[in-house]
C-alpha cells in the first residue's frame, strides 16, 4: 500500500480564491498523504498547514505532491535474500548520481524550516531532494515551502530513519548533507553484509537492526510485525550475534549487571541514599541474606561484591516481561517502563540490552508459534497477576543481531541509517567494517 494510495491518490490542483476552506483540503490531502502515518502525524500537518496559512503566498501551487510517493515500509524483511540484488540496483543508481557531480548542500542556521515557509534555503532543499529521487523535478524551484516539499521531506526523513515531521531542523540538514560518495560507500559496504546473510534464516525468526534500532518478526519470508526499540549506548553497545531465544519471563525480577552497578547505581546513591528503596531494589550476599544500604561504603567499588535485585512492578526495569536467548554477554530482549524513550529519534539509551516498543504483540508470536495454547488474552492475564511466571518454549525460535546501516527494498526505496557504533569506516579511519 502505497503512502497516498486510494481515491485521493491523484493531484489535487486547488485554486484557493474558490473559497474551498482549510478544512476541506486537509481532509482530501494531507491525510491522505499520511494515512500510512496515522491519525497523530495527520493532525501534525493539519497543524502545521494552520500556523502557517497566514505566511502562504497562495498564489503557488500547494497541489498534494502523490505521484513519486511510495511506500516506504516494506513487508519484505530486511534480511530478504533479495535485498542485497535491490542494494546492488541502488550501488548503480548512486554510481551514476556520484559521477554527475552528487548533489548539493542545504544551508544550516536559522529557523527551522516547514510547510507555509518562504525562504532562499527552500530552493537548496528542492535541488537536494530532486537529486534523491524523493521530489520529482516538475515540483520546480519556488523559494516557498509547499505540499510538494513537505511530503517530499517527510519520505527523506522516513528513509533515514528521522522522525518524519516535515520540518527541516538541525538533524534533518545535518542528515541532507551527507554526501553522496559517502551514501554510495554505505551501500557498498551493506551488501557484502547482506550477501553473507542471504542463506535460509528460518520459517520464523526475529531481526535486530542495531543502528536503526528496529525489530522485525519474520513469519514465511514475511514481516509479521515491526517494533521500535531502544539499543546499547555507543560506550555500552548491544552485541552482534546470531542466536536462539528459549524462554520468557513474565514479570521478571531484575538483577543489577555489575557494570551498571559500578556506572549507574554506585554514582545514584552518592546522590540520593533513598534512590534503592524508591526503586525497590534489595541487596544480597552471595549466601542470600539481605542487607541494608548502610553497610556498604558508597565511595568505594564495594557495592559490586553483592547481589541487587529489584521487584516485579511497574518500576522494574526490564518491564513486564523478559526475552532470553543464548549469549556470552548478558543481554536480553525487554520491556520497558519508559515507553516514552520509543517515540525518540535518537534510541541509543541502555546498558546493551534491547528494548521493544508493544513487546506484548512480539511475545505473543513467540508463543503461539511453539505453544499454542497461549494467546493475547493469556498473556495479558499472566502479566496483570503481578506474579513471576517462566515460560520455556517448545521450540526455540532463530534470533539475529544485526547491523545493517543501508539497504533498499523492491519499490526501489534505499534506506540509511547513522553507523553509531562506527562500523562501516565510511570516512576512512581504518577501522575494519565488521559484520
Amino acid at each position: 500500500m502505497n503512502l497516498l494510495s486510494g481515491p485521493f491518490g491523484k493531484k489535487l490542483n486547488l485554486n484557493w480564491t474558490t473559497g474551498k476552506t482549510l478544512k476541506s483540503v486537509c481532509a482530501l490531502g494531507i491525510s491522505a498523504f499520511l494515512f500510512e502515518s496515522g491519525p497523530a502525524t495527520a493532525q501534525t500537518a493539519l497543524q502545521s498547514l494552520q500556523q502557517n496559512r497566514q505566511n502562504v503566498e497562495w498564489a503557488d501551487n500547494f497541489d498534494i505532491a502523490t505521484e513519486n510517493i511510495t511506500e516506504v515500509k516494506s513487508s519484505a524483511p530486511t534480511l530478504s535474500p533479495q535485498t542485497a540484488d535491490y542494494i546492488a540496483v541502488a550501488i548503480d543508481r548512486y554510481q551514476r548520481i556520484v559521477q554527475a557531480g552528487g548533489w548539493g548542500t542545504v544551508s544550516g542556521g536559522g529557523k527551522a524550516l516547514r510547510i507555509g515557509a518562504k525562504d532562499p534555503r527552500v530552493v537548496e532543499l528542492r535541488r537536494r531532494l530532486i537529486a534523491s529521487g524523493d521530489l520529482e523535478q516538475h515540483a520546480g524551484l519556488s523559494d516557498t515551502f509547499d505540499s510538494y516539499v513537505d511530503a517530499a521531506l517527510r519520505r527523506f526523513q522516513l528513509r533515514h530513519g528521522l522522525i518524519p515531521d516535515g520540518v527541516m531542523g538541525e538533524g534533518t540538514v545535518a542528515a541532507l548533507n551527507i554526501p553522496a560518495d559517502v551514501r554510495l560507500r554505505q551501500l557498498e559496504t551493506n551488501m557484502v553484509r547482506m550477501r553473507s546473510m542471504s542463506g535460509f534464516l528460518g520459517d520464523r525468526y526475529v531481526m535486530v537492526n542495531v543502528p536503526a534500532a528496529e525489530i522485525e518478526a519474520v513469519e514465511n519470508g514475511r514481516v509479521r510485525s515491526r517494533h521500535t526499540a531502544v539499543v546499547g549506548k555507543v560506550d555500552r553497545q548491544t552485541p552482534i550475534l546470531n542466536s536462539k531465544i528459549y524462554e520468557l519471563n513474565f514479570n521478571p525480577y531484575w538483577t543489577v549487571p555489575v557494570s551498571i552497578i559500578r556506572k549507574d547505581l554506585i554514582p545514584k546513591m552518592k546522590e540520593d541514599p533513598q534512590y534503592l528503596a524508591k526503586n525497590k531494589i534489595r541487596i544480597f550476599d552471595w549466601s542470600g541474606n539481605e542487607m541494608s544500604w548502610q553497610q556498604i561504603d558508597w565511595n568505594t567499588d564495594e557495592a559490586t561484591q553483592y547481589r541487587f535485585t529489584q521487584d516485579p512492578g511497574t518500576e522494574n526495569s526490564l518491564g513486564s516481561v523478559r526475552i532470553n536467548f543464548h549469549n556470552k554477554h548478558q543481554v536480553y530482549l525487554h520491556d520497558t517502563p519508559s515507553k516514552t524513550l520509543f517515540g525518540e529519534g535518537y534510541r541509543f539509551h541502555s546498558s546493551g540490552c534491547v528494548r521493544v516498543q508493544n513487546v506484548r504483540e512480539l511475545v505473543t508470536w513467540l508463543l503461539q508459534s511453539t505453544t499454542p495454547d497461549w494467546n493475547r488474552s493469556k498473556v495479558d492475564s499472566v502479566i496483570r497477576t503481578g506474579e513471576r511466571e517462566d515460560v520455556k518454549l517448545k521450540k526455540s525460535i532463530p534470533l539475529y543481531m544485526t547491523y545493517v546501516t543501508a539497504w533498499a527494498n523492491a519499490d526501489g526505496v534505499v534506506h540509511f541509517r547513522e553507523d553509531i557504533y562506527n562500523r562501516d569506516d565510511i570516512y576512512g579511519t581504518g577501522t575494519q567494517a565488521r559484520l
